[in-house]
């Protein structure tokens, strides 16, 4: 594509609307993703339904915002001096 063309399409998107800019956004992204697979969406929602109900049933340990935060501050820091060591 040329530039005088992307220039142009530039100049369409940035008329568009928030809404309209999101979906174009939703689009292009799905674009790059490929074809959808059905075994791995069917794979996600099991897992999903795994998680809420292991929630349900009182047998997932659920940790604080500030905890999973620690936590998460932790291992970054961890995997950081692993590697330059």
């Amino acid at each position: 594509m040329s530039t005088e063309a992307l220039d142009q399409l530039r100049s369409q998107i940035s008329a568009l609307s928030k809404s309209e800019k999101t979906e174009l956004v939703r689009e292009l992204l799905m674009s790059l993703d490929g074809p959808r697979d059905e075994s791995v969406e069917q794979a996600w929602d099991d897992e999903i339904a795994r998680r809420v109900s292991q929630v349900r049933d009182g047998e997932a340990t659920l940790l604080s915002r500030d905890e999973c935060l620690r936590q998460l501050h932790e291992r970054v820091h961890r995997q950081r001096r692993e590697r330059h060591e």
